[in-house]
């Protein structure tokens, strides 16, 4: 089963994946799909506030962070990390819970990145926003390293994300039936 939809002006079909017994999701991975990373980073710089930086949690967001920048010519942007990393200089935590991962999580932030974000405007982007606890983490990271967040995009709203009047985003994903209808 699959969900055709236009994300950004391009024709996509997700995959729908079960959740449990009575959800499934439309699958949204835009890892190896450039030409909708440039479409929708494209449309949501035309969305966005303005603002000094981007941050978005690892990984599936990454893309669409990069290419934001590079259309904007922005020099540096933010990646709130699964592990910390021997690079670190040290590090920032929050726990983190997604629709898409089996179990609890951390999301870290070098504080070298949280200097260079203090008192900054701060876009957080990622590909799809749920349950909003992904966003809330990240959010958490910011306001911890001292940047102040102007902004929530997402190329993708997914269920009762989509009526929440404090994100952005391209287009809504709905939720599923185990038989693929629209719940």
């Amino acid at each position: 089963m699959e969900y055709k939809m236009t994300i950004a002006g391009l024709e996509r079909a997700l995959p729908l994946c079960k959740v449990n017994d009575n959800l499934y999701i439309g699958a949204f991975v835009m890892f190896g799909d450039a030409p909708l990373t440039v479409a929708a980073a494209k449309e949501l710089l035309k969305k966005a506030p303005k603002y000094d930086y981007i941050i978005t949690a690892e990984a599936k967001g990454i893309p669409l962070a990069y290419e934001m920048a590079k259309q904007s010519g922005d020099d540096y942007y933010f990646v709130a990390r699964k592990r910390p990393k021997l690079y670190m200089t040290g590090v920032f935590e929050v726990n983190v819970r997604s629709i898409t991962t089996a179990a609890d999580q951390k999301l870290y932030l070098d504080t070298a990145e949280a200097k260079r974000m203090k008192g900054k405007r701060v876009l957080i982007v990622d590909d799809v926003i749920s349950t909003g606890e992904s966003l809330a983490a990240v959010e958490k990271l910011v306001e911890k390293a001292g940047g102040n967040v102007v902004g929530r995009l997402a190329v993708l709203a997914e269920g009762d994300a989509a009526d929440r009047e404090d994100i952005i985003y391209l287009e809504k994903l709905p939720l599923f039936n185990p038989d693929g209808s629209i719940k």
